[in-house]
């Protein structure tokens, strides 16, 4: 298909699936009920999720819901991030953003905040305002090559004036079984908007459908089988691939279904949960940080190429210690941070240098992930 026919197919399917539940979207999933109870049972009833990325937010996150659909991950979301945070919703289908606003102002109560907003837009163009679009085209309709070149040229103009979601303005950006969507001509530029989009040490938590195979073009040029998020699954492996090219440390699964969703020609299609982190990009320097590494291997390596030997306190840069501490790698470390923070200069120690019990003794020992970094 092409890329217009992908989402032409997609809009469609899920605006039918904003006005009665589609059956062949359902994938089950074991939801938080105590943060189903405030939600209404609409958005419940017309939800097309794989997973829940909502388990991983945090108080105080700016979380960004790509794909948001009636607003259900969102309206939990925003029971999790509490009044210091927010919750984003963004999604080009207009009957699931009215879906999803028909409950806001009533959310907003049971919250006792609004502090959930959704927004039209395509996940693979972060910065581009739809609904600003759509009101321009309202007033200036294109009709020739010149009218093509002038709406280009305010598409360009409203990205870099007035973007719809700004650089480095979230903490933590989610997804429910939408990224497979995405036409493949436009998954590159998908992953870089999400990296555009976090704060150095954001985090990503996507759940969405994977094949065991790679799937052949007869299935991708199924319209069905696409928009029902089947032909359109990343490979397992190439999955976690493309946001290692993006950027993103600490890229792993932290949730992987034994049993296939779906099985198609052959291949498995199974519900995962991808996590990853932007890496901080602040000044780095010695901070009198160590981790240890539980095991169970030897040793492991992380994406820069530091070795961490089984049960070694091994010296780190602040920097370092705040990724590995607030990423995928958090639950296989134990942390020794100082207790008052400190600035011992540029970190010159050579790679394999440890820290003695004797250094890190009366530290704040972490066995999970502490968030923080630089």
């Amino acid at each position: 298909m092409s890329t217009t026919n992908v989402y032409e197919q997609v809009q469609e399917r899920y605006a039918e699936g904003a006005q009665q539940r589609q059956e062949a979207l359902c994938c089950p999933v074991d939801y938080d009920q105590s943060l189903l109870k405030a939600l209404p049972q609409e958005i419940i009833d017309k939800d097309y999720g794989c997973g829940d990325p909502s388990r991983y937010v945090r108080a105080g996150d700016r979380v960004l819901d790509l794909g948001s659909g009636g607003g259900k991950i969102c309206y939990m979301a925003a029971q999790l991030v509490g009044e210091q945070g927010s919750v984003t919703g963004v999604d080009m289908t207009d009957d699931m953003l009215a879906l999803a606003r028909k409950y806001q102002e009533p959310m907003a109560q049971t919250l006792g905040g609004d502090r959930v907003s959704f927004k039209k837009g395509y996940i693979q163009d972060l910065a581009l305002d739809v609904a600003a679009m759509e009101t321009y085209l309202a007033a200036q309709p294109v009709s020739n090559a010149q009218d093509v070149q002038r709406l280009s040229t305010w598409q360009e103009t409203q990205r870099r004036e007035s973007p719809l979601i700004a650089d480095e303005t979230m903490t933590l950006v989610i997804s429910n079984c939408v990224l497979n969507l995405v036409a493949e001509a436009d998954r590159r530029r998908m992953i870089s908007e999400i990296y555009r989009v976090l704060t150095p040490g954001g985090r990503v938590a996507i759940s969405d459908i994977v094949a065991d195979e790679p799937v052949p073009e007869a299935l991708k040029n199924d319209p069905a089988l696409w928009s029902g998020c089947i032909s359109g699954a990343f490979h397992e492996g190439a999955f976690l691939d493309a946001f290692v090219e993006a950027g993103f440390v600490g890229v792993a699964y932290d949730k992987w279904d034994a049993e296939p969703w779906q099985v198609v020609a052959g291949i498995e299609f199974r519900s995962v949960t991808l996590i990853a982190t932007k890496p901080e990009t602040a000044e780095d320097y010695d901070g009198g940080h160590a981790v240890l590494y539980k095991g169970p291997y030897a040793q492991v390596q992380d994406e820069k190429g530091r070795i961490y030997p089984r049960g070694q306190r091994m010296a780190v840069s602040r920097c370092t210690y705040g990724t590995l501490m607030n990423s995928g790698h958090a639950n296989d470390f134990i942390g020794f941070a100082p207790h008052e923070t400190q600035n011992r200069g540029g970190f010159c120690k050579p790679a394999g240098a440890t820290r003695s019990a004797a250094e890190t003794k009366g530290t704040v020992q972490t066995s999970s992930s502490s968030g923080g970094g630089c």
